[in-house]
C-alpha cells in the first residue's frame, strides 16, 4: 500500500552530520504519521523520531536537540538529519509509516566511526 525507499545512510566521523531520506509511494493520503527508528547491533529496535501529518515532532531523549526531522510534502519524503553524531549512533535506521497500515522501509546503516 505505502512503498518506503530510503537513502542517506554512510560512514561518519564523531561529530559529523548525516541526512537520511525516506521517500514515500503509493497511498500517501493514508499516513498519518512518519517514524524513524534504529537498531543497533544486540539491541532493541528503538524510536528515534516522529513526524505527524499536522506536522508535530518528537524526539527519543538520546537524540533530542542532534537530530531533527523534517518533511517535503512535495517530494513525499521525509528526512532525518543528523547532527553532531557519536559512535553510539551507530545502527541500521528505518522508515516506518503509520495510519491506515504500518509499512517499514528496508533500512540504510549509518556508521560513526573514526
Amino acid at each position: 500500500q505505502v512503498q518506503l525507499v530510503e537513502s542517506g545512510g554512510g560512514l561518519v566521523q564523531p561529530g559529523g552530520s548525516l541526512r537520511l531520506s525516506c521517500a514515500a509511494s503509493g497511498s500517501i493520503f493514508s499516513i498519518v504519521a512518519m517514524g524513524w527508528y534504529r537498531q543497533a547491533p544486540g539491541k532493541q529496535r528503538e524510536l528515534v523520531a516522529t513526524i505527524t501529518s499536522g506536522g508535530i515532532t518528537n524526539y527519543a531523549d538520546s537524540v533530542k536537540g542532534r537530530f531533527t526531522v523534517s518533511r517535503d510534502n512535495a517530494k513525499n519524503t521525509v528526512y532525518l538529519q543528523m547532527s553532531s553524531l557519536k559512535p553510539e549512533d551507530t545502527a541500521v535506521y528505518y522508515c516506518r509509516s503509520s495510519g491506515r497500515n504500518v509499512s517499514w522501509g528496508q533500512g540504510t546503516q549509518g556508521t560513526v566511526s573514526s
